[in-house]
């Protein structure tokens, strides 16, 4: 396979400026909890119902939650007060559960049982949570291993065809995901609906409607992960299951995740602060505990750095996508995540026009290719120079997924020639996969037969974007991240440190915080 000549000192430096800018973080990690990670806590002992009222279904595990935050009781942890619960009543976590959002039971009143008593048992329902994610973990695990799945993470084999689906009603989602393996994809996102990143709590239950996506809900996610793993076995190659863990029900999301054996998660450590304006502290604190539920489950996360490009040049702005990689990859290490598991994303984004892109677009998926060689990495296709013309955009994704097998991408996320017209059709997506194979097939070995010329036009651009990169590291490691990013370091976006949404959900942790995962999530 062919490298590029890139300085392994340089490379080496950014990853110690991203490790010194974690390390604050990692102070307010280890200080503070959320009210999603509450709520998770309580999804991982198994609750999972929900309060009619009014018509709408309201999450228990976010009544229970709430009801303790607004007593300011909530810095113990809900297992503190939760635990206590069972103890007293003798019910179990889904009783007590609906006892307690249905009024019946006020936590806060009910006698309380001794400290160490209240942690042994505590511990134990813990301990039984982690053993129900490693065995759904071993269960995916094995039906990969009956459907001969042939994935390698680094991009051995070539890239994974990688297709989304969106139509907002989950049994329509099954009809074209099936469709789509049959057409020859490995792996299915399904698209959120639009601004759910933004609801405080998870919806209930399988759903029908949503705009541009499709709920992520507990049910939803068991149904569209039975119908792959039932086309799996038909066509007799394991389908990947993808859908989004970011916005303000991180941890929860991977919670549900894990349970419900999904395969990928969309799970960026800064995605939620630029673009969708969530606080900085309540997106850093969550996406540590979610990662912490991703790294047992053995779920690969892809990150939103393709996103950087779509609202800053991307010609100009790589070393910006590459600094945001080295941070994910720092968190994703401090999370106790592997190589294998961080899907660090990058998209093919330059202006088409620009005098020799090819070489440019070449360089820098090489140059990620080679500085995170045992990442799964996710390319993502052209977007933002896409219009009306169908025959333009078909043959830009036709160069993309040159590229992308050119340099050993992991995960390839196929354009489609309807990209910024309409959500895909059926005719769209299968024309996309074909499109795909026949590139993949066809050129799959051409990065072994070349090489990069020595200080060419490519490894010129990549050494500029690595060297960038290195003082773009620099400068934010001496203002901060939180003061980095209000200063726009990333996508042209300022955020302020106690801004945005959610922020009223971070919370101290008391002396006596109480939450066993954090030492059982390893």
């Amino acid at each position: 396979m062919a490298h590029l000549t890139l300085d392994p000192a340089l490379i080496e430096q950014c990853r110690k400026f991203a490790s010194s800018i974690a390390k604050p973080i990692d102070a307010l990690i280890q200080t503070h909890t959320t009210v999603a990670i509450e709520r998770a806590v309580l999804r991982l002992l198994g609750v999972e119902g929900a309060v009619e009222q009014g018509g709408q279904w309201f999450p228990e595990v976010n009544i229970i939650v709430e009801d303790l935050r607004r007593e300011n009781a909530l810095g113990q942890g809900v297992l503190h007060w939760f635990i206590n619960g069972m103890i007293q009543t003798r019910m179990t976590p889904t009783e007590l559960a609906k006892a307690t959002a249905t009024r019946k039971i006020n936590l806060l009143k009910l006698p309380r049982a001794p400290e160490t008593e209240v942690q042994k048992i505590a511990l134990a329902q813990c301990k039984a949570a982690r053993d129900h994610l490693v065995a759904e973990r071993e269960k995916r695990d094995q039906i990969r291993k009956e459907t001969g799945d042939q994935f390698v993470p680094d991009g051995s084999q070539g890239p994974l065809i990688y297709v989304i689906v969106a139509t907002g009603n989950i049994f329509e989602d099954v009809i074209q995901a099936q469709a789509a393996a049959q057409a020859g994809a490995h792996a299915i996102a399904v698209i959120r609906s639009t601004a759910q990143s933004l609801l405080d709590f998870v919806p209930h239950g399988a759903t029908t409607e949503g705009f541009g996506g499709t709920y992520a809900t507990q049910e939803n996610f068991r149904i569209m992960r039975k119908a792959l793993d039932e086309e799996g076995r038909r066509l007799g190659r394991y389908i990947r299951l993808t859908n989004y863990c970011s916005g303000l029900c991180m941890p929860e999301i991977a919670a549900l995740g894990a349970m419900e054996r999904l395969d990928f998660l969309l799970n960026d450590a800064m995605y939620g602060i630029l673009f969708r304006d969530i606080n900085m502290k309540r997106t850093l604190i969550d996406q540590h505990f979610s990662r912490r539920i991703i790294a047992l489950s053995r779920i690969i996360i892809h990150t939103g750095e393709d996103n950087y490009l779509t609202t800053a040049d991307a010609f100009e702005n790589g070393h910006q996508v590459l600094a945001s990689q080295f941070i994910n990859e720092r968190f994703a290490l401090n999370a106790q995540m592997t190589e294998d598991l961080m899907g660090l994303g990058h998209a093919q984004e330059m202006d088409p026009e620009h005098p020799n892109v090819f070489l440019y677009e070449i360089a820098r998926a090489q140059m990620t290719r080679d500085i995170f060689p045992q990442s799964p990495i996710k390319f993502m296709p052209p977007t933002r120079h896409k219009c009306g013309d169908i025959f333009y955009s078909h043959l830009m994704d036709a160069m993309f997924n040159f590229v992308g097998v050119l340099t050993n991408q992991s995960i390839q996320l196929l354009g489609m020639a309807t990209e910024a017209m309409h959500t895909p059709l059926l005719q769209d997506r299968w024309m996309s996969i074909k499109n795909a194979r026949y590139i993949f097939n066809g050129a799959h070995d051409l990065g072994k037969e070349i090489e990069f010329k020595k200080g060419g036009v490519i490894e010129s651009f990549a050494a500029k974007v690595l060297e960038d990169t290195f003082e773009h590291l620099k400068m934010i490691e001496k203002k901060g991240l939180f003061k980095a990013i209000e200063g726009r370091a990333f996508a042209e976006v300022s955020r302020t440190e106690t801004g945005g949404k959610g922020y009223d959900g971070v919370l101290l942790r008391a002396p006596n915080y109480l939450n066993p995962f954090f030492d059982l999530l390893k």
